[in-house]
């Protein structure tokens, strides 16, 4: 078989190993391990290939937030509302905000507001080869091929993610082929990609940390992902404190499961320093709210206002402090 256009863009950008084996990972993904609702979420994507073919006129830009692909003027009526029915069918959105051909996806977060936050701080992306791990749907990584980066793969297991992430992919490619080929998302976590690959130019790692039992060997993963000098953007939840505290939730964490270390920054910044990195930087602390996470007609279930405490909303509703996140930046 010859090998996938992923496998080709991959070895293009110098990621050879890599794309020996992606074939192998995307089989694993859609024809052995196909989630139970794989299905249907595969049936709202042909509906939409149908409903917005190659070769449409428009834009893809950002406009208030939001990833602006087309308008609601190259669609009919009938062809627009078919492709909200689609992008209704692949509930719940998380990641965005974006505004498909006229169709406005109100997500969970406002995305938009975290790269606001980075995008100071960051190393310029132009022309750089970029990692984003545990990238959701995909929003920060159009985000960054926006600014420039020529090539972004972005690498999350979550199936109904990838469907998100294919179906914005086919939108953009229907008018912009090249800057849908300059963003691939893969179906694998962290482990999935070959150790030592040591050549992108920037990775991020944003909202992973604190699910990861251990964080130390994550870092170390992040750095084996970096050319030497790239540059490593973390972002994860912190607490208050000036020294080397870290909360272990005894249990759940806003109702998370799987949330394992919350450090201060400073404990924070020496693990990153025990593993290897240099030019460490707390660039941004800000506390998560209401308005940046909320529950939405495209994200039903509970948000940030059911995580909290009713008497207080400076505690988790088990006593825990709220959230608060902060941004760093090191260079491998």
């Amino acid at each position: 078989m010859p090998p996938s256009e992923i496998a080709v863009r991959m070895a293009d950008a110098g990621l050879g190993e890599w794309a020996g084996v992606v074939d192998t990972q995307l089989e694993a993904f859609f024809h052995h391990s196909p989630h139970g609702d794989w299905p249907r979420w595969q049936a709202s994507l042909d509906t939409l290939a149908a409903t917005v073919e190659p070769g449409v006129a428009g834009d893809v830009v950002v406009a208030d937030g939001a990833l602006q692909v087309g308008s609601a003027r190259a669609l009919g009526d009938s062809a627009q509302q078919a492709l909200e029915a689609s992008l209704r069918d692949l509930h719940p959105w998380r990641k965005g905000p974006y505004d498909l051909f006229g169709v406005a996806i109100d997500t969970e977060w406002r995305s938009d507001w975290k790269w606001d936050r980075l995008a100071p701080h960051i190393e310029p992306l132009d022309g750089r080869l970029v990692l984003d791990v545990g990238c959701g749907n995909g929003y920060h990584c159009w985000r960054m091929a926006l600014a420039g980066a020529r090539y972004v793969i972005g690498i999350d297991p979550t199936a109904v993610f990838v469907a998100q992430c294919l179906a914005v992919q086919h939108l953009v490619r229907a008018i912009a082929p090249s800057l849908a080929d300059s963003v691939d998302l893969l179906p694998v976590g962290i482990e999935g990609v070959p150790p030592a690959q040591k050549r992108f130019d920037t990775v991020f790692s944003m909202g992973v940390l604190y699910h990861r039992r251990s964080p130390i060997d994550h870092l170390l993963e992040l750095r084996e992902a970096l050319r030497p000098g790239g540059q490593l953007v973390l972002e994860t939840l912190v607490i208050d404190g000036e020294g080397g505290e870290v909360l272990v939730p005894p249990g759940r964490y806003a109702k998370m499961r799987n949330v394992w270390f919350l450090p201060t920054t400073a404990l924070l910044q020496t693990w990153l320093a025990r593993c290897g990195f240099r030019g460490i930087e707390t660039v941004d602390v800000t506390p998560t709210t209401t308005a940046e996470q909320r529950s939405t007609a495209w994200m039903r279930f509970e948000s940030l206002a059911d995580y909290l405490s009713p008497d207080d909303p400076g505690r988790t509703i088990e006593g825990h402090p709220a959230p608060r996140r902060a941004i760093l930046t090191a260079l491998a």
